[in-house]
């Protein structure tokens, strides 16, 4: 038998970070409008995995907290709570911008994508709500069955009026194998399911330190000198804390 091209095609993308090997591919963001997704079983059999960032640190898009993910010393997390024991408006303002957030993250395949393999999908909390909802009610059982799952239909848009985007997910009403022939069957399936990205390698891991020179460049660029009175200011936090986080969630996703 001949060499593979395909495969080797396969190869070289990865080697230059562009296929399933590249950081950018790794990740699937919802368009606006419909899409239909099916939550992929993992080998432990929780396909939702649950991680700490911090946000709104300087032009960083978001990175672990040490504290959070992997109980560290963390100088940003012993920052934000002096911030809070301050007790002021602008302190606990702040705090509430610089504080970790928890993002949740599945591996999915996209129905129409399958040739783009196991993709991982990172969501908000209500999203995670509404998927353990679904997969608490007796009605659907597993939807992550690879032969009696169930697909799930998400609608994403900005609703009139919102400030940004909104997911609501609709199950199908029938179950439905993840590879049917025309996805390429069992073969197929048994390949999807040994290409789920490592959830442990999908972000950088930053030392306590490395957090620390990260918190002192941020209040080195955020605090000044007024060239009027002398005196030192600190612009206060974006007040729009929801959308600001959403917004470098985004960014950490490679929007």
């Amino acid at each position: 038998m001949g060499i593979n091209l395909d495969k080797m095609r396969e190869r070289k993308a990865a080697l230059e970070g562009k296929g399933s090997g590249g950081n950018r591919d790794t990740f699937w963001r919802p368009q606006d409008g419909e899409q239909t997704i099916r939550i992929v079983p993992t080998a432990d059999g929780d396909p939702f995995k649950d991680f700490w960032f911090h946000y709104n640190v300087g032009n960083n898009p978001g990175f672990l907290s040490p504290k959070k993910n992997f109980g560290e010393e963390d100088p940003l997390n012993d920052f934000v709570r002096k911030l809070f024991n301050e007790g002021t408006e602008e302190s606990i303002k702040m705090a509430k911008s610089l504080m970790a957030r928890q993002r949740f993250f599945s591996p999915v395949l996209v129905r129409g994508e399958e040739d783009k393999g196991v993709r991982i999908w990172g969501y908000g909390k209500m999203v995670y709500e509404q998927l353990l909802n679904l997969v608490l009610n007796p009605e659907y059982g597993d939807i992550t069955d690879t032969e009696t799952g169930t697909d799930l239909v998400l609608h994403y848009g900005k609703p009139a009026g919102a400030s940004f985007p909104q997911t609501k997910l609709t199950p199908r009403r029938r179950s439905s194998p993840l590879c049917d022939e025309a996805v390429g069957g069992d073969n197929r399936c048994a390949e999807l399911l040994e290409s789920i990205p490592e959830f442990d390698t999908l972000f950088e891991r930053k030392t306590p330190a490395e957090v620390g020179d990260l918190l002192d460049a941020y209040l080195l660029g955020e605090e000044g000198t007024s060239e009027d009175t002398g005196t030192t200011t600190t612009p206060p936090p974006s007040t729009d804390t929801v959308s600001s986080v959403d917004a470098a969630f985004n960014e950490l996703m490679g929007a």
